[in-house]
């Protein structure tokens, strides 16, 4: 058991989750260490598991600190009698995410906003849309494990 490569699959696992398994197997196997299957799937999933609980809980408090802060740099501009130009809402990410959360729902959204986001970014946005479901943060758990097993029997069947 290496454990660099574990914490390297872990950390990889808290940001990039969609491409951390393939970065893990080619540093084992550029290390010449042979990685089983089930260490790729744990130290990958454990890591997105965690930063997924650390942003889904703490979500409504870095949307209040981004609030506080919005409102912060309007009132600056009052003061100093600059016209504040706010930033576009209607942008083309932001209509697609709307999109994916009207057409697909709450799978669509707790399935692809972690893996195509980020772990972090997706999982502030499952928690705006719909952290008053309580199947929203296990659906992720699900969802983020059966793609982590996916892709390491894709792996290994090469």
């Amino acid at each position: 058991m290496n454990w660099g490569l574990l914490i390297t699959g872990f950390s990889l696992g808290t940001a990039k989750f969609l491409f951390a398994h393939w970065a893990l197997y080619g540093a084992a196997r550029a290390i010449e260490y042979d990685i089983s299957w089930l260490e790729l799937f744990i130290s990958v999933t454990a890591g997105a598991w965690f930063a997924m609980a650390i942003f889904y809980y703490t979500s409504s408090l870095l949307m209040r600190k981004a609030r506080i802060k919005r409102l912060n740099t309007i009132i600056e501009a009052e003061k100093r009698g600059i016209p504040y130009q706010p930033k576009p809402i209607f942008t083309r990410f932001n209509k697609s995410i709307v999109w994916i959360k009207r057409h697909i729902g709450i799978y669509g959204i707790t399935l692809l906003a972690p893996l195509f986001l980020s772990v972090p970014f997706g999982s502030i946005v499952c928690a705006k849309f719909y952290r008053k479901h309580r199947r929203t943060f296990p659906l992720m758990l699900f969802f983020t494990a059966g793609y982590s097993a996916l892709m390491c029997l894709w792996i290994y069947s090469i």
